[in-house]
């Protein structure tokens, strides 16, 4: 009985011997089956962060293929990453609006953050006050540096570098219902200088002058206009001083001897009141819009566009360069200034200038 129960030993023995060695073959058979298969039907990345979506179907991506996501911005070279103070001129604000937010999309580690000054209103010098009190990385100004403003700058150690990036013009707004021709620099001085105080001196109708301005104090266009139209002399005690160029155009819109003068993209296309042509002398006036002049009556379906080659070439009477205020310190403020400039100088920055309503340096 016992010899019998060996032999049933042995014999299941040797048969899940048989099995295992069995087993074993197939598994490596299949094992090579799998690492011999053709190259195409391999798949090339499993990890399913790594496939690109392709319709109802996901295909596998390269790693050279794959979009960078808040990497290095090639977009405009040496820009730094970081959270950059900046302000100045409320001229600027619609290149704020058109080209900030674009170069924001694209570069988003490079975040621009608009500052209020402390106190006052905004303007190309307050924007300048606050970059040379470190409160601001870069600024945008609508006038070139003081000659005292890089002096105190230079008292801390620094000195500003302005970067022009693009040509604005200077419109003077009247009412809609005001006759006239056009006026001269020098009668534009006069009228805000208090020599001329009634539009029949200037050919117009036996009218007084309302004469409207930002104070000097307010921005960069009421310093350009005094330093360049004024040739450094003071307002007339006749000058009535607004905060905002909404404020001053529905003034002069309600006030039909009203006059106003700000940066040409806030004046040509407005539809309450209506800009005039200027000259150097008499009888070669050049309008800020295009011509032929689209009446209040069709506008705003219509609206008068800038007279951009005027502004361009010079023949337009009032012109002037925007600019990027940078504070040359070696540090990353610099960095920064130097960068938003040269993004503000690219064919696409250019193109978004002019889409806010300036003249392209470029």
């Amino acid at each position: 009985m016992s010899q019998k129960n060996e032999t049933l030993t042995l014999f299941l023995a040797s048969v899940i011997t048989i099995g295992l060695i069995f087993s074993g073959l197939w598994f490596f058979m299949e094992r090579w089956a799998q690492l011999n298969k053709p190259v195409a039907n391999q798949a090339v990345n499993t990890n399913p962060s790594d496939r690109i979506p392709v319709g109802n179907q996901s295909v596998n991506a390269n790693p050279s293929d794959r979009i960078p996501i808040n990497s290095k911005c090639d977009v405009v070279p040496n820009l730094p990453e970081g959270t950059f103070n900046y302000g100045g001129s409320t001229t600027w604000a619609p290149i704020r609006k058109e080209a900030d937010s674009v170069l924001q999309k694209l570069c988003p580690r490079f975040i621009l953050r608009y500052t209020q000054p402390p106190s006052g209103d905004p303007g190309s010098g307050t924007g300048i006050r606050m970059l040379i009190d470190n409160q601001l990385a870069l600024s945008q100004s609508s006038r070139s540096v003081k000659a005292e403003e890089n002096a105190e700058a230079k008292q801390k150690e620094f000195s500003l570098k302005e970067i022009p990036v693009a040509i604005d013009g200077i419109a003077i707004a009247v009412n809609q219902s005001l006759n006239i021709p056009g006026l001269t620099v020098a009668q534009l001085k006069g009228i805000y200088t208090g020599k001329i105080t009634n539009w029949q001196q200037v050919g117009g109708p036996n009218l007084p002058i309302t004469v409207y301005s930002r104070s000097k104090e307010a921005g960069g266009t009421a310093e350009f206009f005094v330093e360049n139209v004024l040739n450094k002399e003071s307002f007339g005690t006749n000058v009535s001083y607004i905060n905002t160029t909404t404020e001053a155009v529905r003034k002069v819109a309600a006030s039909p001897g009203g006059i106003y003068y700000a940066s040409a993209p806030e004046i040509v296309p407005q539809c309450t009141i209506k800009s005039i042509p200027l000259g150097r002398t008499r009888g070669q006036f050049v309008p800020p819009y295009q011509e032929p002049f689209i009446p209040p009556s069709e506008c705003p379906n219509k609206r008068n566009q800038l007279n951009s080659q005027a502004f361009r070439s010079g023949d337009y009477a009032i012109t002037r360069n925007l600019f990027v205020i940078v504070k040359q310190n070696g540090q990353t403020d610099q960095q920064a200034g130097v960068a938003y400039a040269n993004w503000l100088l690219t064919p696409q920055g250019q193109e978004l200038i002019e889409k806010a309503g300036f003249v392209r340096l470029k």
